[in-house]
Parts: structure tokens; sequence; C-alpha cells
């Protein structure tokens, strides 16, 4: 398939002879790998592009994503070249809402942490080895701060990050990281030992702010939600403009700290 053609018109089972007996369970990794990448990218791909970028035939890449837009998980987006995610992977996002007691009580708490301080408010996960913003809601200041559902972010530039990895040693950190993450968007780097530092006081004060990591106009407070003693399973946080005074961003640390203990599991 050259650029410029649609999904229109392929023909059937054109990487058949490329798929070896059994080899159902390399099919999904693949599928799982296309997902990821759409995810990655946060935009629609072209064909070309994603088979290149995942390294992947191009055969093999055409029939998968021929089978993902039959199933409704992904959709062909603008002319008809590129593929996104589809409206089946929003229902079944929509289906793991209602069902995950955590998610459906801490969006309703980051929408009233929002509305309450006039503040950007997140409730962030673990996912992939990334910092993952599961819901956002924006403050009412006149500037909006940089916020999106979805967004995975890499862990030492958060303040979430070091709270997220607070139950983990040294050698599960390393793990976790790697010498790429701790390169902010500034060009500065971050010294792994000092980040494994900023961890331990987390999780002995319970909470983490850092400021100008991601950008140079912001700071951020984080607070764990724990779904066991000593698990941490999500983070609270405020997101705030560097500038914010000691005692304002103290008054907002003790709520945030409070609103986290509230969805917790004690």
């Amino acid at each position: 398939m050259q650029d410029g053609e649609t999904l229109t018109g392929w023909p059937t089972g054109v990487a058949d002879e490329e798929r070896p007996a059994g080899s159902r369970e390399k099919g999904l990794s693949r599928a799982l790998n296309i997902l990821e990448f759409l995810h990655a990218n946060q935009r629609a791909i072209g064909i070309g592009d994603l088979a290149k970028g995942l390294n992947a035939p191009r055969s093999t890449t055409y029939t998968l994503v021929r089978e993902l837009v039959e199933a409704g998980l992904l959709e062909m987006a603008g002319d008809g070249n590129r593929v996104y995610f589809g409206k089946k992977l929003y229902l079944y996002g929509m289906a793991y809402m209602r069902g995950n007691d955590l998610l459906r009580r801490g969006r309703q708490e980051v929408d009233t942490l929002s509305r309450e301080t006039g503040e950007t408010s997140e409730l962030c996960m673990l996912q992939s080895g990334r910092y993952t913003i599961v819901h956002s809601s924006p403050g009412t200041r006149p500037f909006r701060i940089s916020s999106a559902t979805g967004l995975q972010i890499p862990l030492p530039w958060t303040a979430s990050g070091r709270l997220l990895l607070a139950g983990l040693d040294r050698g599960g950190i390393e793990a976790m990281v790697a010498q790429d993450d701790l390169v902010l968007p500034d060009g500065r780097k971050l010294e792994l030992d000092d980040f494994i530092d900023d961890i331990a006081r987390a999780r002995v004060t319970g909470y983490c702010v850092t400021s100008g990591l991601v950008d140079a106009y912001t700071k951020c407070l984080a607070a764990p939600v724990f779904s066991a003693p000593g698990k941490v399973e999500a983070t609270m946080c405020l997101v705030v403009p560097i500038d914010t005074s000691e005692e304002r961003t103290g008054e907002l640390l003790a709520l945030l700290r409070e609103r986290a203990a509230r969805l917790s599991i004690s």
C-alpha cells in the first residue's frame, strides 16, 4: 500500500502467510502495540508510519488495522489515510469508569476540589511506567494551565511520580526510570540519586511539592491515595502558578491531603 491508499479494497488475508501456526499470541501483542503507539502519540497516524514506528511488517500492520477497524476499536480519520481510536474503546472506557469505585469517586473529588480552589486539579495513576492523568478539571484562572486526561509523563518530572514510587526499593525504582526520563523538557538532567532522595522524603512526609519541572511557570502539589496501608494506588494533585505564596500553598496542600485521605482505603 502506498500513501494515498485507503482501507477500502484491501485484499483479505494479505498477511496470513506471514502468520505461523499458533501465532495468535504474537498477533495480540502486535495489536496491543498498535494501541499503545497511538496512545503515546495522541493523534491519528498514517498506516505506513504506524508500521514504520512499530518496526513491523507493513502487510501485517495493514491486516491488523483492518481487523481492529472492523471490530470498532479503531477508526479511519481525516481523508481515510490515517487511523485512530474507535468509539468502542470509548464505550469500554466508560464501562471501566462506572465499575471502578476509586475512579468514580476520584473524578467527583477532583471536580469539587477544582471548583472550591479555582486551581487545576488532577487524579493520577501509574500506567505503563508513566505518570498518567486519568481525570483533570481546569481551574477558573484567566489563563489555563495545561493538563489533559490521558496525558502520560515521565515519573521524575512530577510530584506524583515521587509518591507513586514510594513503595519501591532502589532496584525497583531504577527498573521503572529510564535515563531519558531524567531529562526535563528544558534540557536539564536530574540526578537519579536526588530523585530517589525525593521519593524517600515524600514517603515520610506523605505529600510532595515540585516547582518548575515540566515548565518554568507552575508547581505541583500531590498527595497519595492508598488502596491498602502503605500501597499508593493514585494521587490527587493541584497544579498552581509557581509564584503562589507559601501561605496559600500550605492551605491548598492541607485541603488536598484531606481529600486524598477521604479517597483512601484505611
